[in-house]
């Protein structure tokens, strides 16, 4: 029977694709409304952990399966902003992301055959605190930028000075956790490199 931790970890990633499909619409209500799930979705990473250490109930799908759906839904997240031209999120920062979060995906499933349990690093959780956080303040510049077609009068011209404070902070987020992204990766890549090589047969080579 799968744990209750492991419930809210996939619960994650369904909220991820119905956060995306709002992005996606061109309202304010509906973007609005994808910063609420996002929110609700990146507090879920904190309390499967805690529900899943508290009942003894840790498990190698867990293990596995809860940084998979965390980058499910940060990836989502910088997909749909790239397409919001106001917000100019850099796609090579997006780019560059998502390719380290491949690159250490097929890391852990290496880890997996070889019947090891790959560990979150102190690099890796620091560099998904970054990402979240990047998404939330995205998120946030977006709200703001909405807010100004939705209010009048004072509060308007309060959102309008906020907006255009604020519109070089998605693309400086973005460079920002692209770069510690790939610190990440390879701090990763170097705690692993034997693991590696055994899988491309280096070391059966060298005997």
């Amino acid at each position: 029977m799968m744990t209750l931790a492991n419930k809210i970890t996939l619960s994650r990633a369904a909220l991820s694709i119905v956060m995306f499909l709002f992005i996606l619409m061109p309202f304010a209500w509906a973007r609005l409304v994808a910063t609420l799930i996002f929110i609700v979705a990146a507090s879920t990473d904190w309390v499967d952990g805690k529900i899943a250490r508290q009942t003894n109930t840790i498990t190698p799908f867990g293990a596995i399966v809860d940084p998979f759906v965390d980058k499910i839904l940060v990836s989502a997240a910088l997909f749909a902003f790239v397409g919001i031209k106001e917000l100019d999120v850099p796609v090579w920062a997006v780019f560059f992301i998502l390719l380290r979060e491949l690159m250490i995906s097929t890391l852990r499933v290496i880890a997996a055959l070889e019947g090891k349990v790959m560990a979150a690093e102190r690099w890796g959780k620091f560099k998904t605190v970054i990402q979240m956080t990047t998404v939330g303040l995205i998120f946030f510049v977006l709200d703001v930028y909405h807010l100004i077609g939705l209010t009048s009068g004072c509060a308007r011209r309060f959102f309008t000075i906020t907006f255009y404070t604020l519109q070089q902070l998605p693309y400086a987020m973005t460079a920002i956790a692209a770069v510690i992204t790939w610190i990440s990766a390879v701090s990763y890549l170097k705690n692993n490199w034997e693991l590696l090589e055994k899988s491309w047969g280096i070391n059966a080579c060298k005997k």
